[in-house]
């Protein structure tokens, strides 16, 4: 498989400038907020974005390259590039969107993506999920040397979210070709990628492995992005290389990681036990506080007690006869937690919060 490769792109956007270097081998997500210039890499790629300097290549072939003048049009570059609104033409049926390219007969793409049947169909009487897998069928029966898709889940409504997830999961995974896929959403990124890239006001964040950027987030802005919950306050080392930490409330708290000084813990919420009573257990972590919301995940259900937001089973929830307004125990290992780097544009990130 060829490598798509970003070295030192720059692109000045409105209020920031786009600087990124990126090698795609497989499907990388690129993820971040609105506004962070995820789509512009990817117009950057397609050649409907000009960078001012910097390349841009595929295995052996130059698409861009500021520093020799070369630029191929959008039309020289394979690219697949599949639109966050799909951008399927009206005017024409399925099948005539799919072979609009004119590389391939549509019969094999009908027959691959489930969609013969709807092949003297327009798209305006298709569902959402249809709309996805004829414009991905439409890209591919270019023989792009990339695909590139624009926030791919974003049109869907969360019944159709999740099936639809694990279809264009098994399509990319199946496919030779790179993949880079932009998104505002880490749970499809991490459902869809095996590389997820954060990039925020168009510089590069953290790279790596969805459980890698869990695991080990290299700010806090990378740590809430990805879920978790984000507690200031002051640290005081401990004898043992851990550390204690009063929290803006008062709360205090302890952490397996040396700290000093002013610092954010990431707590993520299945790291959290909820208790209708104290603990006995002097080892956790312990935040009282009522219930501020309920919502329920299907069979998981998200509580924000306090500062936190925990995540437990409908089963568990039913249980402890807890709802909203009740008073409940958050508790949490001193390991369950990391001290992450601060940054204050962390208000920024769009997460699922109750």
């Amino acid at each position: 498989m060829a490598t798509l490769v970003l070295d030192r792109v720059f692109v000045p956007l409105r209020s920031f400038g786009l600087e990124l270097s990126l090698a795609v081998a497989g499907t990388v997500a690129l993820v971040g907020p609105s506004g962070a210039g995820k789509t512009t890499v990817l117009r950057a790629v397609a050649g409907l974005v000009r960078p001012d300097s910097g390349a841009i290549s595929i295995g052996d072939e130059v698409w861009f390259d500021g520093e020799s003048g070369v630029d191929r049009p959008p039309e020289a570059r394979r690219v697949g590039l599949v639109f966050q609104d799909y951008a399927l033409f009206p005017h024409m049926t399925v099948r005539q969107n799919i072979e609009y390219a004119r590389r391939h007969a549509a019969e094999e793409y009908l027959e691959r993506f489930g969609i013969a049947h709807l092949e003297a169909a327009r798209p305006s009487s298709l569902s959402g999920g249809e709309k996805q897998r004829v414009a991905l069928a439409r890209a591919l029966a270019r023989d792009p040397d990339v695909l590139l898709l624009d926030e791919p889940l974003s049109a869907l409504d969360a019944h159709t979210k999740a099936g639809v997830r694990g279809e264009l999961h098994d399509l990319l995974a199946a496919l030779d070709i790179p993949v880079l896929l932009v998104t505002h959403d880490f749970e499809d990124a991490a459902a869809l990628a095996d590389t997820v890239s954060v990039i925020v006001d168009g510089k590069l964040r953290q790279s790596g492995t969805p459980s890698e950027l869990v695991s080990q987030p290299a700010d806090s802005f990378v740590a809430s992005f990805t879920g978790a919950n984000l507690l200031h306050g002051r640290a005081e080392a401990a004898r043992n290389g851990a550390a204690r930490v009063r929290l803006e409330d008062g709360t205090v708290v302890s952490t397996a990681d040396p700290a000093d000084g002013d610092v954010v813990l990431a707590v993520y919420p299945w790291d959290i036990t909820v208790a209708s009573a104290l603990p006995h257990d002097s080892a956790l972590n312990v935040i009282r506080a009522p219930i501020r919301s309920v919502a329920e995940l299907g069979n998981r259900v998200r509580l924000a007690i306090g500062p936190v937001t925990a995540e437990i089973t409908t089963e568990s929830l039913a249980r402890l006869g807890l709802g909203l307004g009740s008073d409940a125990y958050a508790t949490f290992k001193a390991t369950g937690t990391r001290v992450v780097a601060r940054h204050d544009d962390v208000v920024s990130v769009r997460r699922a919060t109750p």
